[in-house]
């Protein structure tokens, strides 16, 4: 069962933060990031690459994204 992380609607940084600290806290598994921006989704992506954290599945679903983050 992955976490989620629904970060739609916050402007950075706040998208990335709330990620890392649920990478963080995991660190392993898998976390799905919902955004709503290419801002927050490439920040976001970026940011669990520094930590290890592979993109598993990068989804546009209308104006959102659903990112599939996994490490381990």
């Amino acid at each position: 069962m992955s976490e989620m992380v629904d970060a739609r609607g916050l402007s950075c940084p706040q998208p990335v933060l709330l990620t890392m600290e649920k990478l963080k806290a995991l660190n392993q598994g898998e976390v799905v990031v919902l955004v709503d921006t290419d801002t927050s989704r490439e920040n976001v992506l970026r940011a669990a690459a520094s930590l290890g954290w592979e993109a598993a599945a990068v989804q546009a679903e209308g104006s959102e994204y659903r990112l599939t983050l996994r490490k381990g």
